[in-house]
This record gives C-alpha cells, sequence and structure tokens, in this order.
C-alpha cells in the first residue's frame, strides 16, 4: 500500500527549500520508495489564501498521512496581525497539537568537513553528536490560562507554565530509549531550584530510570546546561527537557555544527506518524534568492524515512550523499568559507542527488 507524505512549503525561502527535498524523494521513489505525495498551504500562505495559519483542508491531509514534511512559516508580512492566533506560527503550533506530536528529536552533529565553519574552535566541537528530545506540546508554550489583560489601571501579560506526570512520563520513555540506541547517557535539563512544575519533572525522570539500568541519568539546570553547550558540548549525548527550554538549548546547540541551515527535526506522536523540518526559520530577508540551504530540509526527509516509514537503508544513502556533497568543497552562504565552492541552493540539491545515485 502506497504511503502518504503532506508536503508544506509555508513561507519565506520554505517553498525553495522543500522543493530540493522534493527533488530527493523523487529519486527515492525511483529506487521503490511507494509513497504519494500531497502538498497544502500552512503559515502565512494558508492565512493569505483562507484567512487561517492551518486551513481545515490541511489538517485534514495531515490527518490523513504517514508523515508531514514542512519548509517554514512567517515572516514580517504578518506580523502586524493583532490576533495571535492568526499568525503563520499558530499554523505550527496548531499541526503540532492535533497530530498530538508531543516528541521533537533535534540532533546537532557536526559533519567534519564543517569544522571551521562553527563559531566555537574545532576541538571543542570536532566530533559533536548531540539528540535533543524537546517535549512538544505541553509546558508554557499551550499552558492556559494565557493572555493580556489590565490590572490596577496597566496591561499585564501572563503565561501558565504546566506539566502532568504523564506527559513528563511519555516524554522521558522517548528519551531514554533514545539513549540506550546511542552512548547510554541522559542528561534531563530543568530548573528545579526555582520552578515546581520542574520539580516535578526531575521526580518523574528519577522514577523512570530503574527501568533504563544500562543509561547513566543526570540532571542539570537550564542555565547551567546553556553554559556548558558552549563550555564542553562534547560531555552530552542525549538531553531531554521541556518545551521552552528545548525550544532555546536546541537553537544554541545549532550553531555548534556551523549553521542552523544543517539541522534537521522531527516531531512525533505514539504512532509514528510525524512531521519533519529544518530547525531554521522562514528567512524572509534572502527568500527567492537561491542563498537558502537546503541540506536541514534534505536530511530531515532522512529522518522522515527512519522513524515514519521505517526506510532506514534510504535514510542512511541520504546522509552519506550530504557527506559527499560537502567532502567535493560544495557550500551554500551560510556555510561557506574560503577555499569552498559556492552554489545556490537548487544546485546543493542537484548535487545531492548525484551524490545519492552514486551509492
Amino acid at each position: 500500500m502506497s504511503r502518504k507524505i503532506l508536503v508544506l512549503p509555508g513561507d519565506g525561502i520554505g517553498p525553495e527549500i522543500t522543493a530540493e527535498a522534493v527533488k530527493v524523494l523523487d529519486v527515492c521513489r525511483v529506487q521503490g520508495l511507494d509513497v504519494t505525495l500531497e502538498e497544502g498551504l500552512v503559515g502565512g500562505a494558508g492565512y493569505d489564501a483562507f484567512g487561517a495559519p492551518l486551513p481545515a483542508a490541511t489538517l485534514d491531509k495531515a490527518r490523513t498521512a504517514d508523515a508531514v514534511l514542512l519548509g517554514a512559516v512567517g515572516g514580517p508580512k504578518w506580523d502586524g496581525l493583532e490576533d495571535i492566533g492568526k499568525r503563520p506560527e499558530q499554523g505550527l503550533l496548531g499541526l503540532r497539537k492535533e497530530l498530538n506530536l508531543f516528541g521533537n528529536l533535534r540532533p546537532a552533529i557536526l559533519y567534519p568537513q564543517l569544522a571551521e565553519a562553527s563559531s566555537l574552535k574545532p576541538e571543542i566541537v570536532s566530533g559533536l553528536d548531540i539528540m535533543i528530545v524537546r517535549e512538544l506540546t505541553g509546558g508554557i508554550y499551550f499552558g492556559q490560562p494565557r493572555g493580556i489583560e489590565e490590572r490596577d489601571g496597566q496591561r499585564v501579560g501572563f503565561n501558565t507554565y504546566v506539566y502532568s506526570e504523564a506527559e513528563i512520563e511519555r516524554i522521558g520513555r522517548v528519551a531514554f530509549e533514545m539513549a540506550g540506541k546511542r552512548g547510554n547517557k541522559l542528561c534531563s535539563v530543568d530548573k528545579a531550584n526555582v520552578l515546581e512544575v520542574t520539580m516535578l519533572w526531575r521526580e518523574v525522570i528519577n522514577r523512570l530510570a530503574p527501568e533504563y539500568p544500562d543509561v547513566e541519568l543526570s540532571h542539570m539546570y537550564v542555565d547551567n546546561a546553556a553554559m556548558q553547550l558552549v563550555r564542553a558540548p562534547k560531555q552530552f549525548d542525549v538531553i531531554v527537557t521541556g518545551n521552552m527550554f528545548g525550544d532555546i538549548l536546541s537553537d544554541a546547540a545549532a550553531m555548534l555544527t556551523g549553521s542552523i541551515g544543517m539541522l534537521p527535526s522531527a516531531s512525533l506522536n505514539e504512532h509514528g506518524q510525524g512531521m519533519y523540518e529544518p530547525c531554521h526559520g522562514s528567512a524572509p530577508d534572502i527568500a527567492g534568492q537561491g542563498l537558502a540551504n537546503p541540506l536541514a530540509t534534505i536530511l530531515s526527509v532522512a529522518m522522515l524515512l527512519r522513524y515514519s516509514l521505517d526506510e532506514n537503508a534510504l535514510a542512511l544513502r541520504i546522509e552519506r550523499a550530504v557527506g559527499r556533497v560537502l567532502d567535493q568543497g560544495l557550500r551554500t552562504a551560510d556555510i561557506a568559507y574560503p577555499g569552498t565552492r559556492q552554489v545556490t541552493t537548487a544546485e546543493m540539491g542537484d548535487a545531492v542527488v548525484t551524490a545519492f545515485h552514486e551509492g
């Protein structure tokens, strides 16, 4: 039976980078991958067409898809929308919530060819391979009550940071199992010295630990974790944390790899259905100029094949193809440095397809 992938190009550079990822999916189809591709609108594109960042037709397609490939959403064009529920980012949050995509996997891997592009010294980041497991459907981004209201003559903004035991246990199991498949080290990041919700987080994570005796569990406050990512990032194997902390730490980890344009991500539910997207944003300032790096989106396709379609061999071929292209010295603007050859978005996608054919 053919499986279905929903492609949501989104805004800004989203259409450019997803076009290159679709090239890679097409070559996988030539190799025997039985999938059908559909497209939909989301984010600012969805708002412009239907007045909603997550149109009902898009959500219906997403619910029946085996996997969703997303480009990026947002841009200054929609920053003036007063109704926060209409802003492009709400389309992304809505997909996560409606599909119950609670587990976000964000690898931070430094390709050896890009050691010079990292903002840190090569000896600090060489060999870097971290997996950040972020809880994605709870925490302060979704907690109620929230809003802006007038109190004692002035406007006050408020949000609620909340996690249940079940939510913590669910993401904790994902992280322990991921650590067991990697280096058997798990660091849980919280702020248990000042936030009751993360005191509960730490308690639940500790309660799970005896079920995974081969995994070495440690805990770290989020401010220290941010510092340690810059000071000695290779001490980490798998990091598990809540929605807001994971959002911040994964972007910090991205810069260790040379460019956020290299980092894919996967957001999964309990049934293996997932949404796959690059960690970077829509970069409207470079949209349409052929400057965007499509490699994070192409590597997101590899994650899609591995985690939602159980096509690990094809995933490995894509990852090897990206490595070969970097070996050739081909670079988009964000990862270019003296001695390399700068190429356009489309040229980079074509190069990956060529390298994929080479095996």
